[in-house]
């Protein structure tokens, strides 16, 4: 029987959502359990219900006291280590990704500086319309192919080792 897709919100009807609440919690439980057999570690979980009248404590209450005992014996410095707030989270997520970025588009521009250059040989297109970036990424990309002979590969992954294998396999596409 194939699962249709939860909606992740607030579920209005009370019985379905102490159902729900009910099946989640013993599967998280398990999970828990698996997590501290196959690693080796010691796991806790600490969970509060408006419906209920205490605290559900996994393993038990003694076993989640040892387990925040042990992380309130790490020095201060260790637990800021591993723990992240949002802020710190998303700001270093964002870097993270500002970086990828921009290697994506240097990668790009490579791309298409060397599309541009083969192409023009081919006779295919006529340069016209560049700015000075491009025009010096461009000059660059010859600088790299044509005097280096640098390696790559072609679209299919083959290897290219130098800038005459190069200029053949952007001439079989179709400019010869």
């Amino acid at each position: 029987m194939i699962r249709k897709k939860v909606k992740l919100a607030y579920i209005t009807n009370d019985s379905s959502r102490k159902a729900t609440y009910k099946k989640r919690n013993k599967g998280l439980m398990k999970n828990m359990s698996e997590l501290s057999t196959l690693c080796g570690i010691n796991t806790c979980a600490i969970m509060y219900s408006p419906d209920e009248s205490q605290l559900e404590v996994w393993p038990s209450p003694i076993g989640g006291q040892q387990v925040l005992s042990k992380f309130r014996m790490i020095l201060e410095m260790e637990q800021r280590k591993n723990m992240v707030n949002q802020e710190s989270f998303l700001s270093q997520r964002t870097v993270k990704v500002v970086e990828q970025l921009k290697k994506h588009c240097k990668d790009n521009q490579e791309k298409e500086m060397t599309l541009v250059m083969f192409n023009n040989i081919c006779g295919k297109w006529v340069i016209h319309g560049f700015n000075f970036r491009d025009i010096n990424d461009l000059n660059g990309i010859i600088i790299i192919v044509l005097i280096h002979g640098c390696t790559s590969t072609d679209d299919d992954g083959n290897a290219q080792s130098n800038a005459e294998d190069r200029y053949k396999g952007y001439c079989a596409i179709g400019c010869e």
